[in-house]
């Protein structure tokens, strides 16, 4: 008898964790490994973001953080809702959360009873199934492919409502597969969902600043009938290289932030009481402040899609934001390489591993069995030498 509970026995181990372990396992080994499997700028956190954080020790904070975080960083969010995405949130609306990961956990326990369905576009941020699972609740996925960017439709988001939906959550931009969508498309969701109102729906926009489009960014929130029936969550982790200072922070109806507050006093507490006082310099700052990195970004995604071009197999489209490329590798499947049977994206990800020392991600462990997530949060030179090495391994 396993004396492990069924809830951590059945979880799986987040894949994008396990492949930076194993490329940390092959370095230890002396293996020169390429990591292009981490969701983690390769940026160091601001200076004058830092300087606030030095700033805040000097100041003597040191003591207990109010659960939903202090009330001049969550003024400071307000501000970044009202700003950036012309939503209206107050005080009682926003809790600050260990990292956005905390924050859809928080949102799972107090949404979710036994049986609820969540409808998963696919391929969907690798955490968000098992999350749910938690919870009780049962992940339903909504297939997407390349050819439609890998956005679910309002008639694919109609077909997968049944009495037992409670939620749907998505991404946007999309991790792992860099898609957003335009308030057009959230229109047309929106359409359907309003139909609906006892659906409730969690946008991820942890990625919002990195966006190749020129358009502004489009908040479900913001969409007519939408605000009071979503949750929107975010953070400072990717657009201010701040991965991990762990801060992230949802606006919702206080309803429900009320019982994300009461679940967190009795998870973690508040927040990092440093982290929170440098994030409030970071959210009042104009995001203008990062936008060398986003033109980086831009890029490095412009390189690794000529690149892989030049590679036999390599299906890709145009991802408009965030920093991943989501490639269709299904053309290798059933074929042998090196004595190597290719079944899946899995055995593809684990041969480039092995074979060419480079570390992606299965697409497995985002709902999207053909494909694999290839990060471009690393140098030029790494992602010239990390694709050089994956043609000569497929050659």
């Amino acid at each position: 008898m396993n004396p492990l509970s069924e809830r951590i026995t059945n979880m799986s181990t987040s894949a994008t964790l396990a492949m930076a372990a194993k490329a940390r396992e092959l370095r230890a080994e002396g293996k020169d490994i390429i990591g292009l499997s981490l969701g983690e700028p390769d940026f160091n956190t601001p200076d004058f973001i830092k300087d606030a954080a030095i700033q805040a020790v000097n100041d003597n904070y040191n003591s207990y953080s109010p659960v939903d975080g202090y009330v001049d960083l969550k003024e400071a969010v307000i501000t970044k809702f009202k700003r950036d995405n012309n939503l209206t949130y107050t005080l009682p609306q926003v809790v600050v959360s260990t990292g956005a990961k905390q924050s859809l956990y928080n949102i799972a326990q107090v949404m979710l009873n036994k049986g609820d369905e969540v409808i998963l576009p696919c391929p969907y941020w690798v955490s968000y199934s098992d999350i749910v699972k938690v919870a009780e609740g049962v992940p339903v996925e909504v297939k997407t492919s390349i050819d439609t960017d890998f956005k679910m439709t309002a008639a694919q988001l109609e077909a997968a409502i049944t009495p037992k939906t409670k939620m749907l959550w998505f991404s946007s931009p999309c991790n792992p597969s860099g898609s957003l969508y335009s308030k057009e498309e959230l229109e047309a969701l929106a359409s359907v969902l309003v139909k609906h109102p006892n659906i409730y729906v969690v946008s991820d926009e942890i990625y919002e600043h990195i966006n190749y489009t020129g358009k502004p960014h489009a908040s479900m929130a913001g969409i007519d009938g939408m605000f009071n029936n979503t949750i929107t969550v975010n953070g400072v982790s990717k657009a201010f290289a701040m991965t991990g200072w762990r801060v992230g922070f949802i606006g919702a109806p206080d309803w429900i932030a009320r019982a994300c507050n009461k679940m967190q006093g009795q998870v973690t507490s508040g927040t990092n009481c440093i982290a929170q006082r440098a994030v409030i310099t970071a959210l009042n700052a104009d995001p203008s402040v990062v936008n060398y990195m986003i033109d980086e970004f831009k890029v490095r995604r412009d390189m690794v899609l000529d690149l892989l071009d030049g590679i036999e197999g390599f299906k890709t489209n145009t991802p408009e934001g965030a920093f991943y490329v989501f490639p269709d590798v299904s053309f290798f499947f059933g074929k042998t390489l090196r004595g190597k049977t290719i079944n899946n994206a899995t055995d593809f990800s684990l041969y480039l591993l092995e074979e060419a020392l480079v570390a992606t991600v299965t697409g497995d462990a985002f709902g999207n069995p053909n494909c694999i997530r290839i990060s471009y949060a690393a140098s030029q030179e790494q992602i010239k030498e990390a694709i050089k090495r994956i043609k000569e391994a497929l050659s």
